[in-house]
């Protein structure tokens, strides 16, 4: 489960963030996970409320955004979202798209003290 190391980067830079704003704890921690990203988040969030223990993250709520994949149509021109990775164009059901979003995760924001 590669979620486990997913989340220890991502501590390892909350960590840094909290240091360089001389923050004592984090309150919140908001990430944007791509529905194409290949992060379970149900695993993601087990992984943050299990490492977070004993980290400047201790207590902290997690709050995931999840990105659903937004197409370009090469064809038509229209740009779509989808709930599921779906690599057609929903208006002229062209394959030749471009994703735009929906492939990353990010760290959002963070609330701290």
């Amino acid at each position: 489960m590669h979620e486990y190391s997913v989340v220890q980067a991502l501590l390892e830079q909350v960590e840094k963030h909290a240091a360089e704003h001389e923050a004592e704890r984090v309150t919140k921690v908001i990430v944007k996970i791509g529905v194409m990203s290949g992060v379970e988040p149900h695993l993601l969030e087990i992984a943050f409320n299990t490492f977070k223990e004993r980290t400047v993250c201790d207590g902290a709520d997690f709050v995931m955004d999840i990105q659903p994949v937004t197409l370009t149509c090469r064809q038509c021109g229209s740009r779509s979202e989808l709930e599921k990775v779906w690599y057609r164009c929903p208006a002229c059901e062209s394959l030749e798209v471009d994703v735009v979003d929906g492939e990353e995760m990010y760290l959002m924001s963070l609330e701290m003290e």
